[in-house]
């Protein structure tokens, strides 16, 4: 698994969110963060740099994407060296899912229910 070097940090904002707005229970909060720690161990990160930077700017202009969506997105083009057919991309944001699609990616899940 691959994933760009903010993504420990969104998930926890998330799961804090939803434990704040009482979506989440505390000791639900607790296993998500433990999960997390778990993955973390054994992702591999892609690390901001400028080609990144402005990679993630290119996308702004293309696609409707906030500002992590769009280093999420370029982070795995820099993964992939652009070469996108037959890659996996996953994401539940649906404005990430379509900008990865134009992309090229493969998209999993395949569709969100």
């Amino acid at each position: 698994m691959v994933v760009w070097w903010a993504t420990r940090t969104e998930c926890v904002s998330a799961v804090m969110r939803q434990t704040r707005e009482g979506s989440l229970r505390s000791e639900d909060e607790r296993q998500a963060r433990q999960v997390l720690g778990q993955l973390a161990e054994a992702w591999v990160e892609v690390q901001p740099s400028e080609i990144l930077r402005s990679t993630a700017e290119r996308l702004l202009a293309v696609h409707a994407l906030r500002a992590a969506d769009a280093f999420q997105l370029a982070a795995a083009l820099q993964w992939c060296q652009r070469q996108t057919t037959n890659v996996g991309f996953v994401s539940f944001d649906t404005r990430l899912r379509e900008a990865g699609y134009r992309e090229g990616f493969n998209l999993f899940p395949a569709t969100l229910t």
